[in-house]
């Protein structure tokens, strides 16, 4: 990287990136400059593409050794215990959020769209196909599909038996190390170019969709972008106080890099290097961060399975004029808690949406709607996601009393830089206590 770009910090960067790419956005949308239209939209699908390429191996090989590093922790079915708790307890908070606005702001009364020309997307979710779907019928299929949740399936079983097996399983254990490195070096390198990614994103964004296609759906759009943030900026720091006794604002700082590549990606897997670097230097233990942040990228979605679904069938409800009963509203609830896995980490939460849909009986096809803006609500709805992940092992840390206060305190004053070499793949050697 040039000398000149390290003097700026990466999150001035990628504010830079965001300004100049809606600045381009709108001057290929407003001049009808074509090809500035087309290398946007290349420039960002190419950086996405750069992160969904690290994957598979970033989210087995990640899984895999967060398990084996659970033998060095003391009282680890305690922290793991913890940790899936925290989870559902803010994951509820956050589904609260999403129904009490839909309630308040009804997205979906007086809105205008081609209901008969709705068609369900193409994936779509059901119970049955979300068990069914758990457990690969070709391991290797699954990793040549990008099936996220078959391939956390398959590390976790891989990671518990090497737990169990011990000494024998080392070799396997010490090769899964080495990849997770190798790929999480090479995706450092891809995170380095967020601020090329960012222009081309957000400038994509803001020339395919006007106002002229947001209009119809402005109160919805709304109410995301505003559930979102009362999680994020409302619930969030009332969870720190309340919870783990720790300074929101400091909090804030030491995530906000993971927060921001999030908004932009649109990846929880693809940022989760950067949302364990960024625990870590929040506090957590190492050994703790290792576990929690990998599993939390691919089943913690306070934005993906919770906000976004809840008013998302309430908007559906309304356009296809259904009336949701308080039951209606339990299994929204229940779903998102549940459920969350089914988003597995990748950009979009449709086969989250119509697993909710489904379970409340609603048409698939109004999903279809909401195709068009997807991207736009996908971004706020990642950054919501990555948030709540580096939260929660944050406050079980405090909770637990292994945070490092000292490290807590001092986040956010420095860049984000390159972990060293085995720095968020390894765990050290001294074991973490976590007190009764």
């Amino acid at each position: 990287m040039p000398a000149v770009l390290r003097k700026i910090p990466f999150s001035v960067q990628i504010l830079l990136g965001l300004l100049l790419g809606a600045v381009l956005g709108y001057v290929a949308r407003a001049g009808d400059v074509a090809w500035l239209g087309t290398t946007l939209n290349t420039v960002g699908s190419l950086f996405v593409q750069l992160l969904k390429l690290a994957v598979p191996p970033l989210v087995f090989t990640a899984i895999v050794v967060s398990i084996v590093s659970l033998r060095g922790v003391a009282n680890a079915a305690r922290l793991a215990l913890k940790t899936l708790m925290w989870f559902a307890i803010t994951a509820l908070i956050a589904v609260g959020v999403g129904i009490g606005l839909g309630v308040l702001t009804d997205p979906g009364r007086g809105v205008t769209l081609d209901i008969a020309g709705a068609q369900p997307p193409k994936k779509t979710g059901s119970w049955t196909d979300f068990l069914t779907g758990i457990i690969p019928t070709n391991p290797i299929g699954a990793f040549v599909e990008n099936n996220v949740l078959q391939i956390v399936f398959l590390a976790v079983v891989a990671g518990a038996a090497a737990l169990v097996v011990g000494a024998a399983a080392e070799p396997f254990v010490t090769l899964s190390k080495s990849v997770l490195e190798i790929v999480q070096k090479a995706l450092w390198w891809v995170i380095r170019l967020a601020p090329l990614g960012t222009l081309g994103l957000i400038g994509h964004a803001v020339e395919a969709y006007g106002w002229d296609l947001l209009a119809p759906l402005a109160t919805f759009t709304t109410a995301v972008y505003l559930g979102c943030a009362i999680v994020l900026f409302v619930v969030y720091p009332l969870v720190l106080v309340a919870a783990g006794r720790l300074n929101p604002l400091r909090f804030f700082a030491g995530a906000w890099p993971a927060i921001e590549l999030a908004f932009v990606s649109r990846s929880s897997v693809g940022t989760m290097p950067v949302t364990q670097r960024v625990v870590e230097r929040l506090g957590v233990p190492r050994e703790y961060a290792s576990f929690a942040v990998p599993f939390g990228a691919t089943t913690k979605m306070d934005g993906c399975a919770a906000v976004y679904p809840a008013l998302a069938a309430i908007f559906v409800a309304q356009v296809f004029n259904v009336p949701l009963r308080p039951l209606d509203y339990v299994l929204i609830a229940f779903v998102s808690v549940v459920g969350s896995a089914a988003t597995a980490g990748l950009t979009g939460a449709i086969v989250m949406l119509t697993l909710t849909l489904s379970t409340l009986g609603l048409p698939l096809a109004g999903a279809g709607l909401l195709l068009a803006i997807d991207p736009i609500l996908d971004m706020i709805r990642t950054a919501t996601n990555v948030a709540g992940q580096a939260l929660v092992p944050t406050v079980v840390a405090a909770r637990e009393g292994i945070l490092d206060r000292a490290a807590y305190d001092a986040a956010g004053r420095r860049g984000l830089d390159e972990p060293e070499s085995g720095a968020a793949a390894t765990p050290s050697r001294e074991p973490v206590a976590a007190t009764a």
